[in-house]
């Protein structure tokens, strides 16, 4: 495809774009977080109810926009009329929402979330003016849940490839000033300089170079690329393009792991469209750039999302990294320079290049550019993805986007950078969200993932279970990860257990500095972050457990004693009736009575009580 068969294909999705807003339009958001919520069902609802009475309307699958708190998410729109999003659209709903709002014209204010547009509707707030979106500064993020995401021409009438078409009327080196001039930084972890990565790739002599998007997004609680991908592929493609465009590579890859079936299906679908029209293959709008990429699956080895165990996987190894320098940009891909960006700061670089550094640089702080994404996960009212300047702090993002505690209880901290991050109490949530502040407060940013906890969380557990999935996901090459990790594990197991010392705490963190300083890879070097952070902040829950034998959290059941506090209970026996081995006593009138003999630590009693009586 030449640049005037992509004006002429972009006039065309311009012109469908039009005419699909000009009938009624339904949307629903069929993500991987809207499925698991029942989306398919409700979707298949609406295709039988709209079928049924001969609606002409068209309906569109969307990604995620980001209100995972309340998927299923469904959204109408009539002509002249500003789209409405609903939310938590079961099957049941969806047929009263679709009839009075598509057949009536009556938006239904009850089960509104929010509404996009020219216009007000009476009782519904605009979308963005609601409390998770109102800090929100959704630039990345701007075509997920509005878009059919593997649908070219959606992505083509919303500025898709202008970013492309400007860089090959770049000399590379003008591209590498636009990335040094907007502050770009790796979205994937320590924040390196994007433009300097690159700038080291070129200089690099080799006829053969090569340019990968890890997709290799192993976080508990992050899906940040996961969500990108299902949501606006091309931007994710068009970024890889760019990137090979201005190395000098020739072919790209993408690493994704096997458990993201519906990203590994946008994909491959969106792939085989661009080679279908002819915007990857050979000489890519008239001009001399060939590309081609391919897409390799990953068997979920969380530590292949360092850069030289994802290239060893890709070449057919095992997935280890090695020594570092020569770096991969130096030496990559079967020896080759090789640039490895994650899906986010690619899908930014199709973003800036369309729109020009300075747009890129207006956000965020003066080290720390632009507006990065979270996934906002744990115990919060409004779980989600989300996208903020960098700079937003903690409170702003988990009391104002996030709504507080979704228990009731006070919330206690955050982890905050995955497995390898750090745990942040509520005393730093002033905190400014940037790289070099997290640092200072033992976390990492990571890819993005913050999971919120509240005072119910025991943080001496938190450690142990971070701390057992990095030793768990070790590759075992280098002695400090393999066996430090195991020691600091089996020191929080005692810990946990009952059977802390008192010179405990201070060999954990002589082995986490140990552990940070000799291990090969950043897996090792960030694995003890949880723990050190933990002992940094919390250290008073270290000292009950070793000291007292008490978890503070009451979730360390080796260490729990069930009573009763005869000052709450009303003695209704719902305790005992719920005890699954008879461990409780109880006669009408009488305080139930506890044999802890028998006491399997089941947390039943606790759980069924009305008065919070168990303690």
């Amino acid at each position: 495809m030449n640049v005037e068969g992509l004006e002429r294909l972009r006039q065309e999705a311009k012109n469908q774009w039009r005419e699909l807003h000009s009938k009624p339009l339904l949307t629903i958001g069929t993500a991987t977080c809207g499925r698991g919520a029942g989306a398919l069902e409700t979707l298949e609802t609406i295709r039988r109810f709209v079928a049924d009475r001969n609606i002409e309307c068209g309906v569109v699958e969307v990604g995620c926009i980001g209100l995972c708190y309340a998927e299923p998410i469904m959204s109408i729109s009539l002509p002249g009329m500003p789209i409405v999003f609903y939310g938590e659209v079961t099957p049941k709903r969806a047929g009263e929402i679709v009839e009075q709002h598509l057949l009536l014209g009556k938006p239904v204010a009850k089960y509104a979330i929010g509404a996009v547009g020219d216009g007000e509707i009476k009782g519904i707030p605009n979308l963005f003016e609601t409390p998770m979106m109102r800090k929100q500064v959704r630039l990345v993020l701007s075509r997920c849940g509005f878009i059919e995401p593997a649908n070219l021409m959606h992505y083509l009438a919303n500025g898709g490839f202008d970013g492309l078409q400007r860089a090959l009327n770049m000399e590379r080196m003008q591209i590498i000033d636009e990335l040094r001039r907007s502050g770009l930084r790796g979205r994937g972890g320590a924040g390196f300089p994007t433009w300097r990565k690159w700038l080291v790739c070129i200089q690099t002599p080799s006829e053969e170079k090569f340019v990968i998007c890890n997709s290799d997004e192993g976080d508990p609680g992050a899906f940040m690329n996961r969500s990108l991908i299902e949501g606006d592929p091309y931007s994710v493609l068009e970024g890889l393009l760019i990137a090979g465009y201005t190395i000098g590579a020739a072919e790209g890859f993408i690493y994704c792991r096997a458990e993201y079936p519906l990203a590994l299906s946008r994909l491959r679908e969106a792939i085989a469209e661009l080679e279908r029209v002819g915007l990857l293959g050979d000489n890519i709008l008239g001009s001399d750039f060939c590309f081609r990429i391919r897409v390799v699956e990953g068997a979920g080895a969380f530590v292949c999302g360092e850069e030289t165990a994802l290239i060893a996987s890709i070449e057919g190894k095992r997935g280890m990294p090695r020594t570092r320098p020569p770096f991969p940009a130096v030496k990559g891909l079967w020896g080759k320079p090789t640039v490895i960006n994650n899906v986010e700061t690619l899908a930014w670089v199709s973003h800036i290049l369309r729109h020009g550094a300075e747009w890129f640089a207006k956000h965020g702080t003066e080290g720390s550019k632009g507006t990065k994404t979270f996934s906002l996960a744990g115990k919060v009212k409004r779980t989600g993805l989300i996208e903020v300047p960098l700079g937003a702090t903690l409170r702003e993002i988990v009391y104002d986007i996030g709504g507080g505690s979704a228990s009731g209880r006070e919330i206690k901290a955050v982890q905050i950078g995955g497995p390898s991050g750090g745990c942040i109490p509520v005393d730093l949530f002033d905190l400014p969200v940037d790289y070099e502040s997290l640092t200072s407060a033992g976390a990492i940013m990571g890819s993005g993932g913050i999971v919120v906890m509240d005072e119910d969380t025991c943080m001496v557990d938190v450690a142990h279970y971070f701390l057992q999935f990095t030793q768990r996901e070790s590759c075992g090459k280098c002695v400090p990860c393999r066996l430090g990790t195991k020691q600091m594990l089996t020191i929080l197991e005692d810990i946990t257990h009952g059977r802390g010392k008192s010179e405990d705490i201070q060999l954990l963190e002589e082995l986490a500095s140990a552990v940070k300083v000799g291990s090969l890879c950043g897996l090792g070097q960030t694995a003890p972050n949880p723990v050190l952070t933990t002992v940094r902040y919390f250290r008073g829950e270290y000292e009950a457990h070793i000291k007292d034998r008490r978890c503070p959290a009451g979730v360390c059941v080796p260490l729990l004693r069930f009573e009763v506090d005869e000052g709450k209970c009303t003695k209704c026996g719902r305790c005992a009736r719920v005890c699954p081995v008879g461990a409780i006593a109880w006669e009408r009138g009488s305080f139930p009575i506890i044999d802890r003999s028998k006491c399997i630590k089941c947390r039943a009693c606790i759980i069924e009580c009305p008065e919070h009586a168990i303690n």
